[in-house]
């Protein structure tokens, strides 16, 4: 099974698709991402579709997951270079993404998760990398 590349960029990860998105690669990009998110303490994570030429309902839903996956891991996510083809049969499929921003291009990708680090502003200096926020249980749990 190929792997896609996930690389630090500053304060984020570049994902750059360059391979055909089958089901187990978009399965380990998941799990790869999160266990980057947490090991770099990235805030934000933009992803390069733009060498995609197909997708279907389970790789649509897979990068809503991702972008969910890595909010509650505290990063941001951006996909960009969705092709046009792209877009429609996302359209058709009924699948709007929620919670995933969009941008033309990396450049204008990068831009946007400046913006929002800028926002959001450091991490207070008592608050760990390692550590994020559980959902429920009322705790915080400690990373890898």
């Amino acid at each position: 099974m190929e792997r896609v590349p996930v690389l630090s960029l500053g304060d984020a990860l570049l994902v750059s698709i360059q391979v055909d998105l089958q089901d187990n690669t978009v399965l380990a990009l998941q799990e790869d991402l999160a266990e980057r998110i947490v090991a770099t303490g990235a805030r934000g994570v933009l992803i390069d579709i733009s060498a995609v030429d197909i997708v279907d309902s389970f790789i649509g839903r897979m990068f809503a997951s991702i972008a969910a996956l890595s909010r509650l891991l505290d990063a941001e996510t951006v996909v960009v270079g969705m092709r046009p083809a792209v877009a429609i049969t996302l359209v058709e499929l009924g699948l709007s993404l929620p919670g995933v921003r969009t941008a033309l291009d990396v450049e204008r990708g990068m831009r946007i998760l400046r913006a929002a680090s800028e926002r959001r502003g450091p991490r207070p200096a008592d608050e760990p990398d390692d550590l994020v926020p559980v959902a429920e249980g009322g705790g915080a749990a400690a990373g890898a």
